[in-house]
Formats: C-alpha cells, sequence, structure tokens
C-alpha cells in the first residue's frame, strides 16, 4: 500500500510539473510577440491591419487545434497529445528564426498557434482531471505560471533581441527561436509520467452536439470569450499602443506590459481561494468589471493613467482559469467535451476580435487622416482600438450578470 501511494505521489509530481511547466511555457510563447512585433512590422513593412491580420489568420491555427484536441485526446492519449504540443511548439521557433516573408512567418506563427491550441486544451484537460478539491484555488495556481512566465517575457524578448551573437544582434527571430526552444523542458516528465482518465468509460460521455443545446454552456462561451479577447489582446497592442501614441521607448513599453503580466500573475496567486469563496459567476462579474473601468479609464486620463494598463491585469486574470473550474464543476464527467465545446468557440471569437481590433485602429486612423496631422490620426486609431478592449472586458461582466441571474433560477449557482 505505501508503494502505491508513493508511487502516485510521484506521478502526481511529474504531471504537476507538466501543468505548471506547460503553462510556464505558454505564457512565454504568447507574450514575447509584444516587443517582437513593431520589430516585424519594420522588417516586413507591416501597417496596422496586415498585424492584425497575421495575429487573426495565426488565431486560426490555434482553432484548428482547439477543434481535434480533445478528440486526439480519446484516441491518442493524453502523453502523445503533450508531447505534439510541445514539439510542434519547438520547431515553430526554428521555422520563425528562417521566416524571409510574411508569408512564411504567418506560416510559421500558424504552427505555434496550433502548438498553443493543442496545449492550452490538453493541459485543460488533465488539470480538470486531477484538481478535484479546492479546483478554483488549483486552476488559478496552475494559470499563475502562465502569469509568472508572461510577466518577464517582454522585459527577456526585449533583452535578448538586442544580444549581440557572432557580431549581430539576435534579433527577434533568433529571440522567437530561443525562447521556444524552452518546450522541450515539460516534454521530457510528460513522457514518463502516466496519465489517469483515458481509460474513462465511453458511455458516460455526450457528443459536442448534445453539448452544444445546453443554453449554459453558451452563456460560458460568451463570458470566456470577451474576457480572453481583453486579456491576450493587450500582450499584442499594449506595446505598440505606448511607443507609437506616447513616445515611450520599446525598453519602457515592455516594462509596462511587464507590470500588467505581474498584476496578472499575482491576481492568479492570491484571488483563486476567492473565487471558490465568493463563487465563480460573482467572482467573474466583479473581475471583468473592474479590468474594463481601468482599461477604459487609461485611456480617459492619457499618458498618467498609463498605470491603470497594468492594473487592470487584476481583474482580467482570474477569468480564464475561473471559467475552466466552472465547467470541471458544472460538467464533471464530460470535462474534456465542456472544455474542447468552450475553448474552440473561443478560438473562433478571438480570431474575429483580433481583426476587429486592427480594423478599428486602422479605419479610425483613416477617419482621422483628413485632420492632415499623421501622428494624431495614429494616435485617435490606436486609442479606438484600446477602447474596445476595455469594452470586451464589460460585455465579459455583463454575460457573467446574465449567466448569474440563469443558474439562479435553477439554484445551481457555482
Amino acid at each position: 500500500m505505501s508503494r502505491l501511494t508513493s508511487t502516485l505521489s510521484k506521478n502526481y509530481i511529474l504531471l504537476l510539473i507538466v501543468v505548471f511547466g506547460g503553462f510556464l511555457v505558454f505564457g512565454f510563447s504568447e507574450n514575447i510577440k509584444g516587443p517582437a512585433l513593431p520589430r516585424m512590422q519594420a522588417d516586413l513593412k507591416l501597417d496596422e491591419l496586415q498585424v492584425g491580420i497575421l495575429l487573426a489568420f495565426n488565431s486560426l491555427g490555434y482553432l484548428l487545434a482547439c477543434s481535434f484536441t480533445g478528440w486526439l485526446t480519446r484516441k491518442a492519449g493524453m502523453k502523445l497529445t503533450l508531447a505534439l504540443a510541445f514539439g510542434s511548439m519547438a520547431l515553430s521557433g526554428v521555422c520563425i528564426y528562417f521566416a524571409a516573408s510574411y508569408t512564411t512567418l504567418s506560416s510559421a506563427y500558424f504552427l505555434m498557434y496550433v502548438g498553443n491550441g493543442i496545449l492550452e486544451i490538453g493541459l485543460a484537460i488533465l488539470a480538470a482531471r486531477i484538481f478535484i478539491k479546492n479546483t478554483g484555488t488549483m486552476m488559478n495556481l496552475a494559470h499563475f505560471f502562465y502569469g509568472l512566465s508572461s510577466t518577464f517575457a517582454p522585459i527577456i524578448a526585449a533583452s535578448l533581441m538586442g544580444v549581440d551573437i557572432f557580431g549581430s544582434a539576435l534579433g527577434w527571430r533568433g529571440m522567437y527561436m530561443l525562447m521556444l526552444a524552452l518546450s522541450i523542458l515539460p516534454m521530457l516528465p510528460g513522457l514518463l509520467a502516466r496519465y489517469a482518465g483515458d481509460e474513462e468509460r465511453h458511455e458516460k460521455r455526450i457528443s459536442l452536439k448534445e453539448f452544444a443545446r445546453d443554453k449554459v454552456a453558451w452563456l460560458i462561451v460568451a463570458v470566456l470569450s470577451f474576457g480572453v479577447i481583453s486579456e491576450l489582446a493587450v500582450g499584442g497592442w499594449l506595446v505598440n499602443f505606448l511607443e507609437k501614441a506616447y513616445g515611450w521607448s520599446g525598453d519602457a513599453s515592455a516594462k509596462m506590459l511587464s507590470a500588467f503580466f505581474f498584476c496578472f500573475m499575482l491576481a492568479r496567486l492570491v484571488l483563486g481561494p476567492v473565487t471558490d469563496k465568493i463563487g465563480y459567476t460573482k467572482s467573474l462579474i466583479l473581475l471583468s468589471s473592474f479590468s474594463g473601468l481601468c482599461s477604459i479609464a487609461a485611456i480617459v486620463i492619457g499618458e498618467p493613467g498609463a498605470f491603470l494598463f497594468a492594473l487592470a491585469g487584476v481583474g482580467i486574470a482570474p477569468i480564464y482559469p475561473t471559467v475552466m473550474a466552472l465547467l470541471a464543476k458544472r460538467y464533471p464527467n464530460n470535462a474534456d467535451t465542456a472544455i474542447t465545446f468552450t475553448v474552440t468557440l473561443m478560438g473562433i471569437a478571438s480570431v474575429i476580435g483580433n481583426l476587429l481590433i486592427g480594423a478599428i485602429t486602422d479605419w479610425t486612423k483613416r477617419l482621422f487622416a483628413g485632420s492632415g496631422d499623421a501622428q494624431a490620426s495614429l494616435v485617435a486609431g490606436l486609442q479606438a482600438g484600446y477602447l474596445f478592449i476595455g469594452l470586451c472586458a464589460l460585455l465579459c461582466a455583463a454575460t457573467s450578470l446574465v449567466l448569474f441571474r440563469k443558474l439562479s433560477r435553477v439554484n445551481q449557482v457555482l
């Protein structure tokens, strides 16, 4: 019995390393793009709409992965699924290094986002299987590691791009290759671990078609979609905004993005027990409202209110893990189906969100171009795009309120 307990304990530790390490790597891969995007834009001569299309198109890779990862975990098992995720991310770093045009860069990014999608769904399903008690706390703790790496990712990325190797700067290409190579590290314990749940009885499962009939499921999709659009947009657009609207240096802008993720990281570390205590839906309402108000206030106040961009991270950080905890508790026997359905549709919303931010920015810039002041029209466009990011957080709060009322009527509030 003691030998069995010891084995289970060692295996659980391996699984924790995979989950925590996986989210650590995921945070790096997602958030090194902030400082890199302006350099990519300059090197490849891209306008703001092309940047939006780049992020949206590559989100299609993420969406594609989300659509089949649940099926892949059932057919191939969690071990092979996670190995494929980590491996494709490492390979994409090499492809980005050799990308010589907008098309090849888009293809390499597409591969990276496929790996990200497989990884996110795989880790979410694994976390739902192993975090049975204090689900909100453990989900937020797991995602804390995403916040941890995200905090330092912009600073590390900005520093690495300036490192001289053999007489030339590493640049954004070399930086991506080195950072994505870290994906190999959590792959190793993942290959040694055993994954319970792959052998679960299939008669307990419901199909995606059946799941789609649940109106609550669609409300949860809306909550997560608005929250994630607001969250991920910061990583892609904040540095760009600060550099072009306020004339900040690349290092100063990267530090503000890191401050956002520092608040983000602390919120996931501290607020997990709070979500367990006051309830998941109430937490979603309060936190997303706070984030949206901070983002909009930052634009209205102007440069003196730039710290509010960072403070918005406190509110938006717990949204994703709290929704994952909500799904794990509401659909305990069908967590993989629930997560696949929710995150896949969230991926569609993310594609649309990135397109809208780029299009709103570009349209507003053109609208004010008649004034003859190119800088003023650019700032107006960037402000409009960022106001939309704040609006998404407020829409997350509004849909969370609708969800809370619907669950209250049937006494199923979580």
